[in-house]
């Protein structure tokens, strides 16, 4: 678990939890910062404060101090979960060449 400041622009994270005063988590909530939403780094200003984050839709501008406070999971281990299953899921399915072309794949994605 990190928080919103760890991702870089590009990454996106499942949000799980405001840990900000009950003013500004019920602001942020009615904006869609809710548990399990999917929020993305967009920008970040040339300075560096604020950042600009995709979330249900919208694009908000949060001052570090306040995306510091808000607790996401990282999606990269999820999706590498994903393609393990579906590479085994191939490799059941193929013969003896295709099968090892595939442990190759995996080692090299690591």
């Amino acid at each position: 678990m990190s928080v919103l400041t760890d991702l870089r622009v590009g990454e996106t994270a499942t949000l799980i939890a405001l840990d900000l005063p009950e003013s500004v988590q019920n602001y942020l909530m009615h904006m869609g910062f809710v548990p399990d939403a999917q929020v993305t780094a967009l920008r970040k200003a040339p300075a560096g404060d604020p950042t600009v984050y995709a979330i249900d839709g919208m694009e908000i501008a949060l001052r570090h101090e306040t995306a510091e406070s808000i607790r996401v999971r990282s999606n990269d281990g999820a999706s590498q979960r994903d393609l393990d299953m579906e590479l085994r899921k191939i490799a059941e399915n193929s013969g003896p060449e295709v099968q090892a072309e595939i442990h190759e794949f995996a080692g090299a994605t690591r």
